[in-house]
């Protein structure tokens, strides 16, 4: 193709370009964490096209490469009517296991933490632990990553214990089922490097208990916080302190038999253009920090899990009102 042909070409394919909810939502996490505001529309079209020339304008859908899509099991499952259109269908859902790249297809994956272990992919989650904390974390060595995945790496390079982070040490976590968390875990110069890695494909969730409840919540919540949506989308981290008595237990506790809601059908409805929401921070008595991002409507969700959970509305309302800025 010639160059004046491809950049006609391309032209046409960013003005059509319409920027993934998903892409939209860890375009944000990313900003934030570098303590930028959150981008104007026009900002999130420019990530897409950037992302658009380099996998030679085939339109991404992000997290179907990262975690494949997730479906309701059962058209009949009951219905949940939130406070504003549309119905939101819950029942079980499944997260299919990791769907790999097909560099055939000229797509290419959009890079996160990531490593295979036991023939699972484990990405990046929404617990941190500091690292003076992750040493007394740490449980049986499980191997050392070899690194060797790129945005561009083929099916092939997924072996055991291929990663995006390079070398470093692989541990279990104490206290926590090594089916869903493990630790990275390295030591330069006397300074430690740390982070949580978490399986959530290839499962099925009925309720909250199937994967919340892997967090291991309830009666180990040492001290929590939270956060308005106004401060966290401007990196002010302005936190002010949530009361750790029965609302927040019954709260946690209805929240592990919640309904689960497919992602993508929420994304559709660009769940992420709602700024009424509202994120908490639950300190465990391990120094784990679990971080969960709750929305005006209902609807809870940890981190980038393909999946949010509607809790029952009358416990979900007194804990939302329990929060009052400082």
């Amino acid at each position: 193709m010639k160059e004046e042909q491809f950049r006609t070409e391309y032209k046409k394919a960013a003005d059509t370009m319409v920027p993934d909810e998903e892409m939209k939502h860890q375009l944000e996490n990313k900003l934030r964490a570098h303590g930028m505001k959150r981008p104007r529309k026009m900002v999130y079209i420019a990530a897409s096209i950037v992302l658009a020339a380099g996998i030679g304008l085939a339109a991404p859908v992000l997290w179907q490469q990262v975690n494949g899509p997730a479906a309701p099991d059962n058209p009949g499952d009951r219905q949940v009517i939130t406070d504003t259109s549309p119905v939101i269908s819950t029942g079980s859902v499944t997260i299919p296991k990791m769907e790999l790249p097909d560099m055939n297809s000229g797509a290419a994956m959009d890079m996160i933490g990531l490593v295979v272990y036991q023939g699972n992919i484990y990405t990046q989650t929404a617990t941190r632990i500091e690292a003076a904390d992750a040493a007394a974390l740490r449980g049986s060595k499980l191997g050392q990553t070899t690194g060797g995945i790129d945005e561009w790496s083929g099916k092939d390079k997924y072996i055991e214990l291929a990663s995006t982070i390079g070398e470093t040490d692989i541990y279990a976590v104490k206290g926590y089922d090594p089916d869903f968390r493990i630790m990275s875990y390295k030591e330069i110069n006397g300074e430690v490097y740390a982070e949580l890695y978490e399986h959530m494909n290839g499962i099925t969730v009925g309720s909250g208990a199937d994967l919340l409840g892997k967090l291991n919540l309830e009666g180990r919540i040492a001290s929590a916080e939270w956060e308005s949506f106004q401060s966290w989308n401007n990196g002010l981290q302005q936190y002010a302190p949530l009361a750790n008595d029965g609302t927040l237990a019954s709260f946690i506790a209805d929240l592990l038999e919640a309904q689960p809601v497919d992602a993508q059908s929420l994304m559709k409805e660009h769940i992420y253009d709602d700024e009424d929401r509202k994120v908490i921070y639950l300190k465990l008595e391990d120094n784990t920090r679990v971080e969960l991002t709750l929305f005006g409507k209902g609807l809870v969700r940890y981190g980038n899990a393909p999946v949010f959970f509607v809790p029952e509305s009358g416990t979900f309302q007194a804990f939302w009102e329990s929060m009052h800025p400082l």
